[in-house]
């Protein structure tokens, strides 16, 4: 049976994805579920984090998003037994690649699926809702009422986050960066307090979230990355479509929460005393938290239930690309690897 492995080149930190065969898997540990894969999500591989965590092996397993149906389980495992549907997200150091036909899990990052939810709707969403849901819930204490802007709003986890903060019953603005993102989110129901087109490079975000909000600026921004520097010291892909952090601190209202996807933020003293007169706070959405903090186990279980069960009621509506067969995986990774593409891709089994 074949999985998707990379390789990284370390002269120039290049990513070569392959297809390797693999022997049958050894016999199940106590706590581990073996488990047939019928769907697995793509998602970027963060290199930068795998070599800082010193987890860089010569061929590191790809794929971590999946959802199947249990095999076989440990003598220890207690949550689940054969031909149990579940879902969850492979761990950094896992050793089996998600995209495989069989692999082993500890159960502790399993859930399981509800029954009208798809393979693919389970592998493409659980990701993006742990993540809107960190955002909204644990770093910023979203509730009824609150305005929300959420930046990059037709990005897989930006749309699941719009979905999110609507269900809680707040107002949402959001950032887009096409006129086809622009329109794929003026048909969202219900409907978003206003979309900003950020596009042209001509509208001023901060301006427009004032102006929605009667000056008072806005409770939560949920940021897709920002601009740190002046507009000569920036890529000009950044420059397009991110806000400068100046401009996130103006629009903030007083006790805001700014969740930042920004791992080098640097914000000067002046910065911090803006900040500091609204009463606001920062917080570093990182995709991986959950994984890097054992101790909050039980959390994270919840929160992975909470996303299954929203999207069986219709709360979250995923936008999912067609579903490919796992022979085109090598070739999707590569594009996705490069931070092409909008919606999320799925592998089907």
């Amino acid at each position: 049976m074949k999985g998707l492995y990379f390789q990284q080149n370390s002269t120039n930190q290049e990513i070569t994805f392959v297809f390797q065969e693999r022997e049958n898997l050894p016999v199940i540990e106590d706590n581990f579920v073996k488990l047939q894969v019928k769907a697995c999500a793509l998602s970027q591989i963060n290199t930068k984090l795998l070599a800082e965590m010193k987890m860089e092996k010569d061929f590191f397993p790809v794929g971590r998003e999946i959802a199947g149906i249990v095999l076989d389980v440990g003598s220890k495992v207690s949550f689940f037994q054969p031909d149990d549907e579940v879902v969850g997200i492979l761990p950094l150091d896992s050793e089996d690649p998600g995209l495989c036909e069989v692999v082993r899990v500890h159960e502790h990052y399993l859930v399981h699926k509800p029954e009208k939810v798809t393979w693919t709707e389970a592998a493409g969403t659980i990701r993006d809702g742990v993540l809107a849901y960190t955002a909204l819930h644990y770093l910023s204490h979203l509730s009824p009422g609150k305005s929300v802007l959420i930046m990059d709003g037709a990005s897989t986890l930006g749309t699941i986050a719009i979905q999110l903060a609507h269900h809680r019953g707040a107002k949402v603005i959001s950032t887009v960066c096409s006129l086809e993102d622009k329109q794929c989110l003026e048909r969202l129901r219900p409907t978003i307090a206003r979309v900003i087109d950020v596009s042209n490079g001509k509208v001023h975000v901060a301006e427009s979230c004032l102006e929605e909000t009667g000056g008072l600026g806005v409770d939560i921004v949920l940021d897709a990355g920002v601009r740190l520097f002046s507009k000569d010291d920036e890529p000009a892909v950044k420059l397009q479509l991110l806000p400068h952090k100046h401009d996130i601190i103006t629009l903030l209202g007083v006790g805001g929460h700014w969740v930042t996807r920004e791992e080098n933020l640097q914000l000067d003293p002046p910065d911090s005393h803006c900040l500091f007169l609204k009463g606001a706070t920062v917080s570093f959405l990182n995709d991986e938290v959950w994984n890097l903090s054992n101790v909050q186990q039980g959390k994270y279980l919840c929160i992975l239930k909470d996303v299954m069960e929203k999207l069986s009621t219709g709360v979250f509506r995923p936008q999912l690309d067609e579903s490919i067969p796992l022979y085109e995986a090598k070739v999707s990774m590569e594009v996705i690897q490069k931070n092409q593409g909008r919606k999320k891709q799925v592998v089907q089994f």
